[in-house]
């Protein structure tokens, strides 16, 4: 019972890094794409219009990532597959 106890430990910090990693990673991302694009807007003001579609689906990609690492997070703390192992069934 100690090893499954130790395992939940061990998921619970898998998790934290997991959902803490996609947020970081995130803001990361959505700093540098913002500041791409103001600066690609200052220097080509008539392409406005397609640099925006372009910035919202890299956006949106970005939002993906980071809803499907917590997707995964939340799935490893709540219904975690290899328990059964584990416990040896």
């Amino acid at each position: 019972m100690e090893t499954l106890a130790v395992f939940f430990g061990q998921t619970q910090i898998a998790v934290a890094f997991l959902i803490g990693m996609g947020a970081l990673g995130t803001a990361l991302g959505f700093g540098i794409l913002g500041g791409r694009f103001l600066e690609s807007v200052a220097r080509q003001p008539e392409l406005l219009n397609t640099q925006r579609v372009n910035m919202f689906i890299v956006a949106g990609l970005l939002d993906a990532f980071t809803a499907i690492a917590t997707a995964i997070a939340i799935l490893l703390l709540y219904a975690n597959p290899l328990v059964s192992q584990i416990r040896g069934g």
